[in-house]
């Protein structure tokens, strides 16, 4: 089994520790590649996201980190890049090039309304964030939050061209049902329009386990629907275990490949050297 964690999270974000412990811990587990994706600064306080004035010091670190693991395993530079629009967060093409980075994860969490300019939904966090965000941002309308959730992912898509989008369906995290469900034809309507519009781009979508070994959710990010449709509709997968802890690397890895194969996937993307590549799922 080839482990790797390409959406990995340290002290520069709200991961728990230093990167060069996730280095030594990953070393020691055997994993083929890390990859280190800080959620990229936003212009607003949070204590989430890696500080603009922390941007050179998090990517010269990572370059001594690879330096320093060079004869064990390959070690990249990415940000976790969250889009809003009407230039409320930078383009993902200033960071590619002001940090020089391997590659970019893009994600949606703050949800933009242009009705109401001075509002986010917040849609990951605690649970309560989601009915207030719903409630302040678009007036109690949960299907036109999530209406918005799904336009704000393709425009990020064929905007911004990440590598990879991150937990596509995530809206769903802190439903539960409450408000609407997966079912619903209106709500498989907008991920099936999203989705087109991603095989569109040739964009890479992660299996993201980190909802069900936190006990978030009882699915992945996307869950197992939506998985067979991306292999129906030939978009990329890789899996991603969004670590924010060293112990958790490799958490619920070996399952995501297991479902991938279930759900008639054949390959998985991997990035190696400069280039994203498929990867045969025997050889994951």
């Amino acid at each position: 089994m080839k482990y790797f964690s390409f959406h990995t999270h340290s002290h520069y974000c709200d991961g728990k520790v230093p990167m060069s412990e996730v280095c030594e811990e990953a070393a020691k587990i055997g994993l083929a590649a890390i990859g280190f994706s800080s959620h990229a600064p936003v212009p607003f306080e949070t204590s989430w996201a890696l500080k603009f004035e922390d941007g050179l010091k998090y990517r010269n670190e990572i370059t001594k980190l690879k330096l320093e693991y060079a004869d064990r395993m390959e070690i990249y530079a990415a940000l976790e890049a969250d889009y809003i629009p009407l230039n409320k967060s930078l383009s993902f093409d200033t960071w590619r090039k002001m940090l020089d980075l391997d590659y970019i994860i893009g994600s949606v969490h703050l949800v933009f309304n242009p009705e109401v300019p001075n509002e986010l939904w917040f849609l990951d966090g605690p649970a309560e964030n989601y009915e207030k965000g719903v409630i302040e941002c678009f007036g109690g309308d949960i299907r036109k939050a999530v209406t918005q959730y799904y336009n704000q992912l393709k425009e990020m898509v064929i905007t911004q061209k990440p590598d990879v989008i991150a937990h596509m369906d995530k809206v769903v995290m802190n439903n539960k049902n409450r408000f609407f469900t997966e079912e619903d034809d209106w709500y498989q309507k907008l991920v099936e329009e999203t989705l087109l519009e991603i095989a569109k781009q040739g964009t890479i979508v992660e299996v993201n386990t980190r909802g069900i070994y936190r006990g978030k959710y009882h699915t992945f990010f996307p869950n197992e629907r939506i998985i067979k449709r991306c292999i129906e509709l030939k978009i990329p997968l890789t899996v991603s275990v969004d670590a924010h802890h060293s112990d958790e690397l490799k958490s619920e890895f070996d399952n995501a490949v297991e479902t991938i194969k279930k759900c008639g996937g054949t390959s998985v993307s991997f990035f190696n050297k400069g280039y994203w590549e498929q990867l045969p799922i025997g050889d994951v």
